[in-house]
């Protein structure tokens, strides 16, 4: 029920609740009153909507203090973030997917993508190719060929070879780069966090404006650092 409202825009109706989820009406009005009483519904006095309530809040919040490496990681993101003046993120893998758990805003980000829980596709993302950099490579060709490659924007890479020819950039490189393939007009640089097996188990992000930055420039000045971050938080 509660997975109902991902990627919703509004409140939803107990009728949408019920497409959403596959149950029936009255299973949909038992199960939204009670997660309501406990706080994980909110249910709006007029139109009658159901939205996510603040107690979902408790578990992020308690993913976030238990995650063995994110208390770590956060002097070393400030640190970064000190240096590079410019974003930067902590990501770990999730399927098909990256899920963005620190963030330390740069001044002109705006709402949505400076938010943490953020999932992006693997396989457009600087963070994804990184860490696939550490897998073999029929691993990340499984992966990449399983993903569901949507062109986000002109510049997303869709095709199966090209995604990994960046992986093995990354592999050579010690980080990926990819320039406006998620978000328009930003450029993603990322190396792996690995575990004491060589494993990836995270990745360290540094995202900038393709105004600001020419890819060069940017590989120059911020992947020594980024690089660094990451290697200290593999240690």
């Amino acid at each position: 029920m509660l997975e109902a409202f991902a990627g919703r825009e509004r409140a939803l109706s107990l009728v949408e609740l019920a497409q959403a989820s596959g149950l029936d009406k009255s299973s949909v009005q038992r199960v939204t009153r009670t997660l309501r009483d406990i706080g994980y519904l909110d249910q709006d006095p007029v139109t009658r909507r159901y939205m996510l309530g603040s107690r979902v809040l408790d578990l992020s919040y308690n993913y976030l203090r238990t995650h063995p490496l994110i208390e770590r990681a956060l002097p070393v993101l400030v640190d970064l973030r000190r240096v590079v003046k410019e974003r930067v993120d902590l990501v770990v893998p999730d399927h098909d997917t990256v899920l963005y758990v620190l963030r330390m805003q740069a001044k002109r980000e705006t709402f949505r993508p400076a938010l943490i829980g953020r999932r992006v596709p693997v396989f457009c993302t600087a963070a994804g190719r990184a860490m696939l950099a550490h897998d073999d490579e029929a691993e990340a060709a499984r992966i990449i060929n399983a993903s569901d490659r949507v062109a986000y924007t002109r510049h997303t890479l869709t095709d199966p070879d090209a995604i990994l020819s960046e992986i093995r950039r990354a592999r050579r490189q010690g980080y990926a780069v990819q320039s406006e393939e998620w978000l328009p007009v930003e450029m993603v640089g990322a190396a792996a966090v690995l575990d004491s097996q060589g494993a990836p188990i995270a990745a360290v992000n540094i995202a900038v404006s393709t105004r600001d930055w020419e890819r060069d420039a940017f590989e120059q000045e911020m992947m020594p650092p980024l690089m660094a971050a990451a290697a200290e938080l593999s240690r």
